[in-house]
């Protein structure tokens, strides 16, 4: 008889597993739609499908319980207004697991979206300003959008008018340290040896 078969293991403890599950299954729940790995799709749908079930029973131990299982404030009343209405009807089956067509960069894992039946339309797309706001905001946010020199700090430090001590060579202002330097002279004063004579 084989024992310990039921879910997987995932190459991780049992603590680093159910935070995985609990991180997871809160996404699934406030965002409504989740791309990840096939198998992870696969094992939390049954925590997520367990939670909404919690929520339609509507009960204060239910909720405690759900608030145990999820520590999210947001995703317990999320589970006991919004889809416990939602899903008042539903006997079960309140998400789905969709397989999609590229696979993931790197390791090639084959990659699904996890979400919940009958949700509103999810816009993702990053918005776009309009042009008479951005009109009437005036040229300050049009300076916030100019490219930006990501150098012009390290310009300013070894510019020759630089006000930093040993930051521009031009100027004649030499540190402490090249005060007390003697520079060798054309006439006989080196110590290689070499005489002028």
């Amino acid at each position: 008889m084989k024992h310990a078969v039921d879910g997987r293991k995932f190459g991780r403890n049992t603590s680093h597993r159910l935070a995985m599950f609990r991180n997871m299954a809160n996404s699934v729940i406030e965002k409504e739609q989740v791309i990840t790995t096939v198998q992870k799709a696969k094992e939390v749908r049954r925590v997520v499908d367990r939670l909404i079930t919690l929520g339609k029973s509507g009960s204060p131990a239910s909720r405690r319980l759900a608030f145990d299982r999820t520590r999210s404030h947001d995703v317990v009343s999320k589970l006991f207004s919004t889809l416990a209405e939602r899903y008042q009807g539903r006997p079960g089956g309140y998400t789905r697991v969709l397989k999609v067509s590229e696979r993931r960069w790197g390791d090639a894992a084959e990659m699904a979206v996890i979400e919940l039946v009958d949700h509103p339309v999810i816009d993702r797309k990053k918005k776009v300003k309009d042009v008479a706001v951005e009109g009437a905001a005036g040229s300050s946010e049009k300076k916030d959008l100019a490219p930006q020199d990501t150098f012009n700090r390290f310009r300013k430090l070894f510019s020759p008018k630089s006000k930093v001590k040993g930051g521009g060579h031009a100027g004649g202002s030499m540190g402490k340290s090249a005060a007390g330097r003697k520079t060798p002279t054309s006439g006989g004063g080196s110590k290689s040896g070499s005489s002028s004579s």
